[in-house]
């Protein structure tokens, strides 16, 4: 098993890239802390899910844009587990809308959850890494980052921002044997992006741009994740791996 006895911090992961990200780490031998918001039932899924594959698993409320809260659910994790080897900033949130009609409600919003979210839970779990010479921190970025979009510009400037945010987590952590990766994600088949899949117009627009002309499922971009969470990724730090059908290429 590629992450035997691991222990991961997953943020929101009660649904969608989050739980497939979860239950693909315990099935290489992690065990996981299932971050949500507000859906205790589902998140309490995901664990009894990790614990039919015989991993630990615990379920912890906690809003990534609050610092107390950050903290709090840091320590329940070093609390049940002794320590934490892999955070995964996944939590996120879409307020579309053209930049000329956005609320600034609804831009505070994306950027929080996204940016400050990725900020606060980095540098609680670091502050442990530190102390064990050794972690992995991994953060989820979009080709909205990386290339814009039209109708999002508080998700595509909160995902812009990830990417050299994780560039800097990467040099500050380095001499502490902690590495910082970011994943850039496509369409993938998940609640968020269901208007986008479902929506014939909108899916003919993306259809156009993904080189592999599909949406990918949950299950086809875990195997990134374990792999910049597992020793094989030892020698890799503050790179972008882009994991999107070709859709950021062209």
């Amino acid at each position: 098993m590629r992450l035997k006895d691991k222990v991961a911090l997953i943020t929101g992961s009660s649904r969608g890239v989050g739980r497939a990200i979860a239950e693909a780490f315990a099935g290489q031998g992690a065990h996981i802390a299932v971050n949500y918001r507000s859906d205790k039932k589902a998140a309490q899924k995901v664990v009894e899910q990790v614990r039919g594959m015989g991993r630990d698993g615990l379920a912890i409320r906690g809003d990534v844009t609050r610092k107390t809260e950050v903290k709090e659910m840091v320590q329940s994790v070093i609390d049940r587990f002794g320590r934490i080897d892999i955070l995964v900033n996944n939590a996120g949130i879409i307020s579309p809308a053209m930049m000329v009609d956005m609320d600034e409600a609804d831009w505070d919003r994306v950027i929080d959850t996204h940016m400050k979210g990725t900020f606060l839970c980095s540098q609680a779990a670091a502050r442990h890494m530190k102390k064990q010479e050794g972690g992995k921190i991994i953060n989820v970025t979009s080709v909205a980052g990386v290339s814009g979009t039209v109708g999002q510009i508080n998700y595509s400037a909160a995902k812009g921002g990830i990417i050299s945010m994780t560039k800097s987590i990467a040099r500050e952590l380095a001499h502490h044997n902690v590495c910082a990766n970011v994943i850039s994600l496509g369409v993938v088949n998940t609640d968020m992006t269901e208007t986008i899949r479902t929506d014939e117009h909108l899916k003919e627009v993306y259809m156009n741009r993904i080189l592999l002309k599909r949406f990918s499922e949950p299950e086809e971009i875990t195997p990134a994740f374990v792999f910049l969470a597992s020793d094989e990724s030892s020698y890799i730090t503050g790179q972008l791996l882009c994991v999107d059908g070709g859709y950021g290429m062209t």
